[in-house]
C-alpha cells in the first residue's frame, strides 16, 4: 500500500470510527459548534449531508444513510424525553440545525431539539 493510500485509509477510518459515532451522541450545542468548524474537521463536505445526517443517525428509522438529512418517505412516531408522542412525516427542509419538524395531520409538529428526542420509530404500513 502506498503512503497516499495509507493516508486515505487512515482518514476513512477516522471518519467511520471517531467522527460518525461522535455525531450520533453529541449534544446539540456541540453539534452546532462543530458545524461552524466543519470544513476543518471533516473537509470540504456539506454539513447537512454528513454532520446532521450522522447526528440524526442516532435514530436509525429517521435517516437513510445514502441521502442527506432526514428521510421524509415514512411516517414516524417521535417520543420526546418528557413522554409526549407525535406522529407525522419528517420535513427535511424545515428540520434544520438539529431541530426536527414533522408534517402532521393537524399541520406542523415541532421543532424539537435533537436533545429532547428519546426515540423515533417508523410506523409500519
Amino acid at each position: 500500500m502506498s503512503p497516499f493510500d495509507e493516508l486515505v485509509a487512515s482518514r476513512r477510518s477516522w471518519i467511520d470510527e471517531v467522527l460518525k459515532p461522535w455525531c450520533r451522541r453529541a449534544p446539540l450545542a456541540d453539534l452546532k459548534r462543530a458545524e461552524l468548524e466543519w470544513s476543518d474537521l471533516a473537509g470540504r463536505i456539506d454539513p447537512l449531508a454528513t454532520l446532521w445526517t450522522w447526528a440524526w443517525g442516532r435514530f436509525p428509522d429517521l435517516v437513510h444513510e445514502q441521502l442527506p438529512g432526514v428521510n421524509e418517505t415514512h411516517e414516524v412516531r417521535v417520543t420526546l424525553k418528557n413522554g409526549a408522542e407525535h406522529i407525522g412525516f419528517p420535513d427535511n427542509r424545515r428540520s434544520a440545525a438539529g431541530r426536527l419538524v414533522l408534517a402532521t395531520r393537524s399541520g406542523e409538529g415541532g421543532p424539537w431539539p435533537i436533545d429532547q428526542i428519546a426515540e423515533v420509530k417508523r410506523i409500519q404500513e
